[in-house]
C-alpha cells in the first residue's frame, strides 16, 4: 500500500461563483443543494471540499456568513472531508466581504488567488437566448470589464489574518506562471511555511491556456522555485479540459480538482448531474493508472493541516 505522501488528493469545488443557474439545472444553488452535493462528493472520494455560497433565492454568489452557516456545519457533521472556504468569492465582492466567513470559521484550508487578473467567461453569454434570472446576463457579460483583485497587500493581509492568526493553510490558486513567482516572493519573505499546496489552473480566459505544455511548464517552474519535495502540485482544468489535464497532472505526480465550479460537464455534450459524478470519474481514471486515492486524514497529513477540532466550524 502506498504511503500517504504517494497518494492523490481529490479536491471538489462544489458550486463556485462563475457559472449561473441557466447554464445547468444540476448546479447546486441553495444551502440544501450545496450540502447534499458536497456530502455525496466526499462519499465518492473527495478529500477536500472547496466551498462558495449562493443566495438561496436566485443563486447569485453570496458572501453572507449566515448563508454559509446553513450548509457548512451540515457538511462537517456528515463527512470527515477537509472543508476549504473560498477567499476569492467573486469579482464583485470586496476583500472584507470575501473574508467575512473565513475569519468566522477559521477553517483548516482556504483558497488564495495569487494575483489580480482579468477573469472572465463573458463570451459564453452568446449561447443563451433566455435566462432563468434577471441578474445572470448582466453578471456574465459584465465580466468583460471587471478585474479580480488580489494585490500584494491583499495577499499579505490574508496570510496574516487567516494564516498566521488562525492557523489556516491555503490552496494557492495560480492562473499563470507569474503567480508562482508571487508565491515564491511570500515564501522568501517568511510569510508562508511549507508544505505548499499549489493549484495550477488552466483554461480560464485571462489566465493560462489549457495546453499540455503549460502543465509541464508550471510543474518544472514550481520544481525550480520550491524544490521537488517542497510543495504539493494540483491541476484544475476548466470546462472541456477538465479530465484530460487532470489525468496528465496525475501522471506527473500531482493531485487533482474537479467540481461544477470548474466544469459543468461529465463528457462532451453531457452535463454532469452532480459533483459526485465527476469525482467518481476521476477516481476511476486514477485507479486505472494504479494510483491510490488520499483519504481526508491522508490529505491533512500531506498538507500539514491543523485538524478539524482547531476550527470554528
Amino acid at each position: 500500500m502506498a504511503s500517504a505522501s504517494d497518494k492523490v488528493i481529490i479536491t471538489c469545488a462544489v458550486t463556485g461563483s462563475v457559472h449561473t443557474p441557466t447554464m445547468s439545472p444540476h448546479l447546486p444553488l441553495t444551502p440544501e443543494q450545496i450540502a447534499e452535493q458536497a456530502i455525496e462528493a466526499a462519499q465518492a472520494g473527495a478529500a477536500i471540499l472547496h466551498l462558495h455560497a449562493r443566495d438561496p433565492v436566485d443563486g447569485r454568489p453570496s458572501a453572507d456568513p449566515a448563508v454559509f452557516d446553513r450548509f457548512v456545519p451540515r457538511i462537517r457533521d456528515a463527512t470527515d472531508a477537509v472543508i476549504n472556504i473560498t477567499t476569492g468569492g467573486s469579482t464583485r465582492m470586496t476583500l472584507e466581504e470575501r473574508l467575512a466567513y473565513p475569519l468566522k470559521a477559521q477553517p483548516e484550508m482556504c483558497s488564495l488567488n495569487m494575483g489580480s487578473m482579468n477573469f472572465t467567461i463573458h463570451p459564453v453569454a452568446r449561447k443563451y437566448a433566455e435566462w432563468r434570472y434577471d441578474w445572470e446576463q448582466p453578471y456574465v457579460e459584465g465580466m468583460e470589464d471587471l478585474i479580480f483583485r488580489n494585490t500584494f497587500r491583499d495577499i499579505r493581509h490574508i496570510l496574516k489574518v487567516l494564516g498566521e492568526d488562525c492557523g489556516t493553510r491555503f490552496e494557492f490558486e495560480c492562473y499563470d506562471v507569474g503567480h508562482l513567482y508571487t508565491l515564491a516572493h511570500f515564501v522568501d519573505a517568511g510569510l508562508i511555511q511549507g508544505p505548499l499546496f499549489i493549484q495550477s489552473i488552466f483554461g480560464i480566459l485571462g489566465g493560462m491556456g489549457a495546453d499540455p505544455e503549460n502543465v509541464v511548464m508550471m510543474k518544472t517552474t514550481a520544481d525550480r522555485l520550491f524544490g521537488r519535495g517542497g510543495y504539493r502540485f494540483s491541476v484544475l482544468g476548466a470546462g472541456r479540459h477538465q479530465m484530460s489535464l487532470l489525468t496528465m497532472g496525475a501522471v506527473l505526480g500531482g493531485n487533482v480538482r474537479v467540481g461544477l465550479e470548474d466544469s459543468l460537464y461529465l463528457d462532451r455534450g453531457s452535463l454532469a448531474r452532480s459533483n459526485a459524478e465527476q469525482v467518481r470519474k476521476i477516481r476511476r481514471i486514477l485507479q486505472e493508472l494504479s494510483l491510490e486515492i488520499a483519504t481526508p486524514d491522508d490529505a491533512r497529513s500531506m498538507l500539514g493541516l491543523k485538524g478539524r477540532d482547531a476550527t470554528g466550524i
